[in-house]
């Protein structure tokens, strides 16, 4: 439910709606100028904004790791992460055009909540799963969460139809006040359901931030002692980069390159969802059957034929088959990651493993959007950008060929 719950921010804000209302709308005609150079700089700043965010999470993510697990408060930090995201969501729909500043940080601030609050959610997953369901459980979370992102389209697809027929796009602002509470009414059955497993005996009189800085450091000490996870870490570092530029930018594309209006975005975009729920099924299964390893290769595959297409693709009917296949790349590549980060960790870690887990994939994440942003204003091109990210995905597909996914840390002494 807590996937189901928080990919109406990821869709509405982050790769469909809001990514064309701060370009479109609030940023509009603004443009910069060196001379007869001139460019908008909506998609740099759109990709500074995830880039910020992104380093914000990467940089404290490992030390709230630890101190969530070393005072067994996953679930309370979540929440704050959680609320913070709500509260940012419902915010964007007071922005009005020419507020850039504003409008980013809101961004930034409720990237930090969602992003952040994964940290803590993802290490929940051990500990509701076993190491032969894990790769299920972890592909039905985010099968579950796509069908979330379908009914936040559906939703948000009236005010979109009608910000298309007058020609007024502050009338899809009601849809950021829907995803926020869709995403806290969704949320709440876990935050009342789930039981938090208590693994260290909390000490009231601890400082748990110096706690947790001490337990990164050793861990960071210790990493000689965690091959297969830094192996694993390294591919994930670039090939997730990637995949976070394409959910990033591939609203905007849409809109700017082929012409797409809000309206027939929205339409795409909950299209796309059904093959990402089915690819999110389908290859939680293959994780469990074959391996996390394997599944992701295949997934890496999909991204490379998906970066080629959309860089060939002139016409609706070539992109709507490059952004199905893309369905089904998305929510599985992340699902069998987040399987075999899983199936790695050491037990009594897992928040603070999955604290590097964010720190890999919040910290690469800096440089894909900023990327795309600076090759599309200088080039004047999306195209170019788009084929940037080959980059990532045949490097990720090398790096993770070394990974042995057999090995486990399980049951290592802490």
């Amino acid at each position: 439910m807590y996937d189901f719950a928080n990919t109406s921010y990821s869709v509405i804000v982050i790769t469909v709606v809001y990514a064309i209302y701060f370009k479109e709308y609030i940023v509009s005609d603004f443009t910069v100028s060196f001379g007869s150079w001139a460019r908008n700089p909506g998609d740099f700043l759109w990709g500074l904004g995830g880039s910020v965010s992104m380093a914000i999470v990467a940089l404290s993510s490992p030390v709230m790791g630890a101190i969530a697990d070393y005072s067994n408060r996953k679930k309370y930090f979540l929440f704050v992460y959680t609320i913070v995201c709500i509260l940012a969501t419902a915010s964007l729909y007071f922005l009005k055009p020419g507020m850039i500043v504003q409008g980013l940080l809101l961004f930034i601030i409720g990237n930090l909540g969602f992003e952040g609050a994964l940290v803590f959610y993802n290490g929940f997953l051990p500990q509701i799963s076993r190491p032969e369901n894990i790769g299920k459980i972890s592909g039905y979370g985010f099968a579950v969460g796509y069908v979330g992102s379908l009914i936040s389209l559906l939703i948000a697809l009236p005010y979109a139809s009608e910000a298309f027929a007058l020609n007024d796009l502050s009338l899809v602002r009601p849809t950021f006040v829907w995803a926020a509470l869709f995403f806290l009414t969704f949320s709440i059955p876990f935050f009342t359901l789930v039981k938090e497993k208590i693994v260290y005996e909390t000490d009231t009189n601890k400082n748990y931030i110096k706690a947790g800085y001490q337990r990164t450091v050793q861990t960071l000490k210790r990493v000689r002692d965690f091959p297969e996870i830094t192996k694993f870490l390294l591919a994930y570092f670039i090939y997730i980069d990637g995949v976070n530029t394409v959910i990033y930018f591939s609203g905007i594309f849409a809109s700017t390159t082929l012409g797409f209006t809000v309206r027939e975005v929205i339409q795409f975009f909950a299209i796309v969802q059904s093959s990402a729920i089915s690819g999110s099924y389908v290859f939680g299964y293959l994780t469990d059957k074959f391996g996390p390893k394997k599944t992701i290769i295949i997934t890496l595959c999909l991204w490379i034929i998906v970066t080629m297409g959309a860089f060939v693709a002139y016409d609706v009917v070539t992109f709507y088959i490059v952004g199905l296949i893309a369905g089904i790349a998305m929510g599985s590549s992340q699902s069998a990651s987040r399987a075999l980060m899983g199936r790695l960790i050491p037990n009594g870690m897992e928040a603070e493993f999955y604290g590097f887990y964010a720190l890999m994939g919040k910290f690469s994440s800096i440089l894909g959007p900023l990327l795309f942003g600076v090759v599309s204003t200088i080039t004047g091109n999306q195209r170019y950008a788009i084929l940037s990210l080959l980059l990532f995905f045949l490097t990720g597909l090398i790096l993770l060929s070394r990974v042995d996914e057999r090995v486990t840390y399980k049951n290592m002494t802490l």
